[in-house]
């Protein structure tokens, strides 16, 4: 599931921060169209997201920051008797941390909480907890590359969900680059975007990542107190454009692909796993620096 495009890229320019506080707000609102499930139903989804963060850079390319977010996934079940949820919360606390190990070299730490529930459900009962690290090296002017690895908790699984991921910010020329970033609201580790730099202020971008979540449902479902998920691959064209230092806006328009929809009972028993078709999304993400 994907839910922005707001890039915030890898690269050694981010270690000439000047020292200080730094504030930024993200908002972001998109739609997902009708798809069809294997059962011949059929949903689709809207999506809002609010981040507020601020850092303090120590100007020698370390940084430790604090980033909390707000969301909604509201789904729209058809064909179908009772859907298997519908209004979904999310909750984010972050603490990113970097630091300049060498000259060449930048560590990255980031642990979070997350609270992802049904409407109507206590919070706690869908608490998460991860971390996501990596170093990145500066291999010349244009080259900032390595290697990272996401590990997170899982809703009524013992286990954890571990995935590594490649961190790279490439300046292929003055136009193109190809970098590695988070997206606002997005579920897992950095996707890759392959930009192109239009003019100053308008840029034009192609994204793509892998998406999951899992939610806790409420007691009055067909899974009453079990977990929902929804699993797919997006890939979004977007176009952005930052008339000024402290103020950007994206609109992106893709579509997701590979996407399945899983069902659990509250001991972790696997009630029903649907891939649903390719779906088209569309949206708009703001940000606000200060």
């Amino acid at each position: 599931m994907i839910t922005g495009m707001v890039i915030c890229a890898v690269t050694a320019a981010d270690a000439q921060d000047r020292p200080g506080w730094s504030t930024q707000v993200d908002g972001l609102a998109v739609y997902q169209g009708e798809t069809d499930l294997d059962d011949g139903s059929d949903f689709s989804a809207s999506r809002t997201f609010l981040r507020g963060s601020s850092q303090y850079s120590f100007g020698n390319g370390s940084s430790v920051g604090v980033s909390a977010s707000l969301g909604a996934f509201d789904y729209d079940f058809g064909g179908a008797a009772v859907g298997p949820w519908d209004n979904i919360r999310d909750i984010r606390l972050s603490i990113p941390m970097r630091f300049r190990a060498s000259e060449n070299t930048t560590v990255f730490v980031s642990p979070q909480v997350r609270w992802d529930y049904e409407s109507g459900v206590d919070p706690s009962d869908g608490d998460t907890y991860g971390v996501f690290a990596g170093v990145a090296w500066e291999i010349s002017d244009s080259l900032t590359i390595g290697p990272a690895i996401g590990a997170y908790s899982q809703l009524e699984d013992s286990g954890a969900d571990v995935f590594p991921a490649l961190l790279i910010n490439w300046d292929i020329n003055d136009r193109w680059n190809l970098n590695t970033g988070s997206g606002l609201g997005a579920t897992r580790g950095p996707g890759l975007t392959l930009g192109y730099t239009i003019n100053d202020s308008i840029k034009l971008a192609l994204s793509a990542r892998l998406e999951s979540v899992q939610f806790r449902l409420d007691e009055n479902g067909v899974a009453p107190n079990g977990v929902g998920e929804d699993e797919s691959t997006p890939v979004v064209l977007s176009l952005q454009y930052d008339p000024n230092p402290g103020f950007s806006v994206s609109a992106f328009a893709g579509a997701e692909f590979d996407g399945r929809l899983r069902l659990e009972d509250s001991d972790g028993n696997r009630i029903s796993s649907q891939s649903y078709d390719t779906a088209p999304l569309a949206g708009i993400a703001l940000r606000l620096r200060f």
